[in-house]
């Protein structure tokens, strides 16, 4: 765990940092992000030492950093560049191996591991070993980096914009990368960038920083549904979370108050109520507006001459969604069981909704419209 408490860092007397105060818990990947010269880089250095902060002390795992002897403190930290920082004289098995030789690391574990740093980043050890960096391409020159960061098995790595300068197809990848890495490493990253939408793909937290001061720590969801303040919100941009479909749910898309019935009632009687609201369905509930069933005008056309009760007819072997279902995976549902809609229910199987394929388009439509009018 890493703590920040009552950070302040001023040069002469010009305050980058004032009153900076977070916590960090292990396993986590938080992404520090703001305008240039908010300070997310002087942050991100003072956990490893390379600045220090003229009042207040950061902790890590409970012991003040200030205590700590700072090489022992960076064997434990990776770090990570935008330049990479491999040595262009060394080969690829030199440069991740080279803090191991340093520790007195027996050369066939050295070899061992480096074996296994680079499957891990995605690189056949047998073809890039023993090559140098100017043989490699940027993107696999930042891999290698990411591996001699993870060579001494740190408990934190420190990764400083480390993809702005590779192309967009490469920074996709790596992006992709370093997110299935953590979800098997599970280390404390600190990651800093300026682009939002690397920090939304990455982080399990962002960090939004101004002037020094933290604007808004929270989840990529929360952040995008509910912005701090007008800075957060004009920093992220208006209705981004549109941008983002993992994050809509059932609950921002459905149709609120569907039409429901009682499960008694009659064909004739159930025809009339969908005739006088203009729908084709009915969903039925019972006094507690528990979810009972469905039925559809194709399917009780056939009991139109007799005089069943819809509960006797009603499909009840639905399939549903909760309300915290993304529409990513509601689309999937209904493409998958070739449906045209999904009741959206809570954990007691009480009605809550009604997504549809046309409510989805509709929804999906007027954001696009709003969007358009506002550009304009």
């Amino acid at each position: 765990m890493i703590v920040f408490n009552n950070i302040k860092k001023s040069y002469n007397k010009n305050t980058i940092i004032e009153k900076f105060n977070l916590t960090i818990n292990n396993g986590e990947f938080v992404v520090f992000i703001g305008p240039s010269g908010c300070g997310k880089t002087t942050m991100l250095k003072m956990i490893n030492k390379l600045i220090t902060p003229t009042s207040g002390n950061i902790e890590i795992d409970g012991g003040d950093i200030a205590n700590i002897d700072s090489v022992k403190l960076r064997r434990n930290i990776g770090y990570v560049i935008q330049q990479t920082g491999i040595f262009p004289h060394m080969t690829i098995k030199e440069n991740i191996g080279i803090i191991l030789k340093l520790t007195k690391t027996e050369e066939n574990k050295i070899d061992e591991k480096v074996r296994e740093l680079l499957t891990l980043v995605g690189l056949e050890p047998e073809k890039y070993m023993n090559r140098y960096p100017k043989e490699l391409s940027g993107g696999q020159q930042q891999r290698v980096g990411v591996a001699r960061a993870l060579a001494t098995d740190p408990d934190i790595i420190l990764m400083d914009e480390p993809f702005s300068a590779l192309d967009p197809i490469t920074r996709n990848s790596l992006q992709e990368e370093l997110f299935n890495l953590q979800q098997e490493v599970k280390k404390i990253i600190v990651f800093v960038t300026h682009d939002m939408d690397e920090a939304i793909k990455l982080a399990d937290k962002i960090c939004i920083m101004n002037k020094g001061e933290i604007y808004q720590y929270d989840t990529p969801e929360n952040i995008l549904r509910n912005p701090a303040n007008e800075f957060v919100e004009s920093f992220i941009g208006k209705d981004r979370i549109w941008n983002n479909p993992e994050y809509i749910k059932a609950k921002d898309v459905m149709i609120k108050n569907p039409i429901t019935t009682n499960g008694r009632r009659n064909v004739l009687q159930s025809i009339e109520i969908m005739r006088n609201n203009k729908v084709d369905s009915l969903m039925v509930v019972d006094k507690q507006n528990l979810l009972k069933g469905i039925v559809t005008i194709k399917s009780i056309k056939a009991y139109i001459n007799d005089n069943s009760n819809i509960e006797d007819i009603m499909e009840k072997n639905l399939i549903t969604v909760d309300e915290n279902s993304n529409i990513v995976d509601i689309l999937k549902i209904m493409n998958n069981n070739n449906i045209g809609y999904v009741p959206v229910i809570n954990s007691s199987c009480e009605l809550k909704g009604l997504v549809t394929r046309s409510s989805l388009i509709s929804v999906m439509s007027e954001k696009y419209i709003y969007e358009e009018e506002r550009k304009e």
